[in-house]
């Protein structure tokens, strides 16, 4: 990852609203979550949430696809690793004295729906 890139996507995540958008679908995992899940949870209108995302998907660390009727939201986890690796690539000069983070790499769950106890962000006044 670039400069230019590193600083859009932490200019993406530096709002509170897109920041805990980012963290419930990295919770959610390879999956995603649904649009309607995401701003039901989030308590924001469908409007706003599509701007939110928007900007996230611009930044490349969201991706969604339409299942008919649906969209499904996800992170992008190679983009999210790329960032934190861009991020710690220098740490302690180089010394090695630091464990770099290892990659995420979240499986597919099967079948269990581990997405109902996510928190909700606190709303906006």
């Amino acid at each position: 990852m670039e400069l230019n890139e590193s600083i859009t996507a932490l200019k993406a995540l530096a709002q509170d609203t897109r920041l805990a958008l980012y963290r419930m679908l990295v919770q959610a995992g390879p999956e995603g979550l649904p649009v309607g899940a995401l701003a039901a949870r989030l308590r924001v209108p469908d409007s706003t949430l599509s701007a939110h995302l928007r900007v996230l998907r611009a930044a490349g660390l969201v991706r969604d696809e339409r299942r008919g009727r649906v969209i499904q939201c996800r992170a992008d986890f190679a983009r999210m690793d790329a960032l934190l690796a861009y991020l710690t690539e220098n740490c302690c000069a180089g010394a090695g004295a630091c464990a770099i983070p290892a990659a995420c790499k979240p499986q597919p769950a099967s079948g269990a729906n581990h997405h109902e106890t996510l928190p909700r962000t606190r709303q906006r006044r």
